[in-house]
């Protein structure tokens, strides 16, 4: 009895594994939990049974599992029976595939509707746009016809054909084991497929998406190939995987394209692409090279958020608008050679971080460097001295000295906000009233720095009631300090006015051409000072000594033609044009005019009044660098006997007024002229040791712009 029993267990046990394997077997192979197998009656009842979803017969296709393989019975009446009803002459069902499960490829081609390369019966399904675009089609396809037929190539069949896919396709979800395909189709409804997986990639080359696409969420495991495709509508791949490349070479975008979020990996390929609005890859992860070269962007191209593990390449681009790499990683190269922005481009790299030692930003010497921009210096400190130091390793000179001006910029900024805005953590509240807090958010700021002092503006944003609109309508005029006293104020505004005139006069001495400019000012002007207090000498005799017209004549033109070059520099190089000239007006006229002012009042009375107040060395003549010589001759009379008073009965008398400016403004000049030491006005003395002095911070200006524009010369200068 206990065998028998033994050899009835085993014998059940036998008879359940083949029961099991027997099930396994049976089924389908295509058939998937969850998921019936589609056959062609089931097909049939669908086709003849459309569902209405959204105002439109659908046919509802919808969880199945359908088996596209070449040795498969569903293929051919797939493709025969959905083609009949999809090119139905009044307006097509809608296709819906979602939650599906499609096993080999889908040949969108066959479910379309073919156009003849002749005629004009365009469908009344196109838009205007729509079918603008066909025409050009045909006429690109008649083109190549006949280019084939000149050539006498063979093997491209006796017609070509355009395409249509007249119904909505809806796949949300659904997962394509094979490879989607519609090459050079014309889609005249919407495509959505969020959520959709692609095993074996999608093939989209030369078509055109007459309406929006979706492809939110999607997972191309292999590439998508989408060269030379047109979408006259919005595009949204954001959220999706591009495990295997992407080539959208040559696409054209007419709306707005999403990819934010997206993870893209491969070759990513979007080179001369045309992209007429606003192209979204914020928060996205590119694993692959990105290669926009020749790309162009008609509106804002968002990189905001953005991870780069791979070089992104702009080059040959033209950009038409901002292109925003806010809090932006760059791993490893940034390639902007010969890119091309329009008047109101830039790249906000605000918080963008990159590592100096592992990341190159490559762009056209002269030009890059003035298209960064970041909104305050607060936070982007590091990021712009990494900037400035990246191209100084690549030899810009120009472009990081745009930098290291656009920082100091930046601090003028900061420092003004805090000499003339409201400090939150001291000020009352009608002081924040009148900063453009309302009375409710004012007294929340009171209350929010009485429990804890602010440390920056942006805390502002954490206080009841105050939100991104009321912050940036008040951030340029407030600053947030623990204390602020009187002394502090003035160090700081005496900083402010210095940095202020470094900026306003050579660009924190990055432009020769306008440090320049500033001298072709100052010279001809001191000139005619020198001219006026040494060649007119009134007082309240009977006679005064007047100068000849011609020589005044003569040195009026000599220094107009000096001052219009260099008001022309000015005024072509300065950022700020009126302030610069505001500034150098205050250090030119207002002391000096004071000085002659006086003179002119008081008269003069002293010995050697026919004799001028200037005398040349006349033991030589030749250029001379007078760096370390001052405006008075030496006492020693060894010395003395050498200097002769300037000849005032000469024609050419008025160069000697220039070059006295010049010896005096430049420390460089032709003859060495100076002030002699007796029976001379204190006035006129302090006019000379004026200009003497303002001279000299000049030429350390001059050497300091020379020494940050011309590599090398510094070690010239210094050493």
């Amino acid at each position: 009895m206990l065998g028998s029993h033994r050899r009835f267990k085993r014998w059940l046990i036998w008879l359940g594994l083949c029961l099991i394997v027997w099930l396994v077997v049976a089924q389908p192979a295509n058939a998937v939990e969850g998921h019936p197998t589609l056959t062609v009656d089931l097909l049939r009842q669908r086709l003849g049974a459309p569902v209405q979803r959204e105002g439109q017969a659908t046919i509802d296709l919808r969880s199945y599992t359908i088996d596209l393989q070449p040795d498969s019975p569903l293929t051919d009446g797939f493709y025969r029976l959905l083609a009949s009803a999809l090119q139905k002459p009044a307006t097509a069902p809608a296709l819906d595939l979602s939650y599906a499960i499609v096993q080999g490829d889908l040949d969108l081609q066959r479910l379309g509707q073919r156009e003849p390369l002749y005629g004009d019966n365009l469908s009344p399904l196109l838009s205007e746009l729509g079918q603008t675009q066909l025409k050009r089609d045909r006429q690109r396809l008649l083109q190549l016809s006949r280019l084939s037929q000149s050539l006498l190539i063979r093997g491209q069949g006796s017609s070509q054909q355009i395409y249509l896919f007249k119904a909505p396709l809806v796949a949300v979800q659904t997962r394509f084991t094979g490879q989607v395909r519609g090459v050079d189709t014309f889609f005249l409804g919407r495509m959505l497929a969020p959520g959709a997986v692609f095993e074996q990639g999608l093939a989209v080359a030369g078509a055109r998406f007459n309406r929006r696409v979706n492809f939110s969420g999607a997972d191309f495991r292999q590439s998508l190939q989408a060269k030379g495709s047109l979408f006259f509508q919005s595009v949204r791949f954001d959220q999706s995987q591009f495990r295997n490349g992407a080539n959208f070479q040559g696409a054209e975008f007419k709306a707005d394209v999403n990819f934010s979020q997206s993870v893209l990996a491969g070759d990513l390929n979007f080179s001369r692409a045309q992209w007429q609005g606003v192209a979204d890859f914020a928060r996205t992860l590119w694993q692959g090279t990105a290669f926009f070269v020749r790309a162009y962007f008609a509106k804002a191209l968002f990189f905001t958020e953005a991870r780069f593990d791979a070089p992104l390449v702009l080059r040959q681009a033209r950009l038409g608008e901002p292109v925003n790499l806010r809090n932006a990683t760059v791993g490893s190269e940034i390639d902007l050679g010969d890119a091309f922005f329009l008047p109101s481009a830039y790249l906000n790299v605000a918080g963008m971080e990159f590592s100096l030692e592992q990341t190159q930003i490559l762009g056209t010497p002269g030009k890059i460097g003035r298209v960064f921009s970041v909104p305050q210096l607060a936070g982007n400190e590091t990021l712009l001295r990494n900037l400035e130091r990246n191209f100084r390793r690549l030899e810009q000179v120009s472009d990081a000295n745009h930098i290291a001006y656009t920082a100091e910029r930046l601090r003028l900024k900061a420092w003004e906000q805090q000499l003339l805005g409201t400090n939150i953590n001291t000020a009352v509240l009608p002081a924040l009233m009148r900063t453009g807090f309302t009375e409710a958010q004012a007294k929340a700021v009171v209350q929010r720095r009485q429990e804890q002092p602010f440390i920056g503006t942006e805390e502002v944003l954490s206080v009841d009631g105050v939100d991104l609109a009321a912050y940036l309508k008040v951030r340029d005029r407030i600053f947030a300090r623990d204390a602020f006293p009187l002394t502090q104020r003035l160090a700081l505004a005496l900083r402010w006015l210095w940095l202020g005139g470094l900026v306003v006069l050579s660009r924190y001495g990055t432009s020769f051409g306008l440090a320049s400019g500033l001298g072709l000012v100052a010279i001809p002007i001191f000139a005619l000072m020198f001219w006026l207090v040494d060649r007119y000498r009134h007082r309240r005799g009977p006679t005064p000594i007047l100068p000849p017209l011609a020589e005044g004549l003569w040195l009026a033109g000599g220094c107009s033609l000096l001052l219009g070059l260099g008001l022309n520099a000015l005024l072509r190089t300065a950022d700020y044009p009126l302030l610069t000239l505001g500034f150098l007006f205050m250090l030119l006229v207002p002391i000096p005019a004071v000085l002659i002012g006086l003179i002119m009042h008081q008269g003069r009375y002293h010995d050697l009044m026919a004799e001028s107040y200037f005398v040349e060395d006349g033991s030589m003549r030749q250029l001379r660098l007078l760096i370390a010589r001052l405006p008075v001759i030496p006492k020693f009379p060894f010395f003395r006997d050498r200097y002769t008073y300037l000849l005032l009965d000469r024609r050419w008398n008025w160069l000697n007024y220039l070059d006295f400016s010049l010896n005096n403004w430049l420390k460089f000049g032709f003859n060495d002229i100076r002030l002699r030491d007796e029976h001379v006005p204190g006035l006129v003395t302090a006019l000379v040791w004026y200009q003497w002095g303002l001279g000299l911070l000049y030429t350390a200006l001059l050497l300091w712009t020379l020494s940050r524009t011309i590599p090398g010369l510094n070690l010239l200068i210094y050493f």
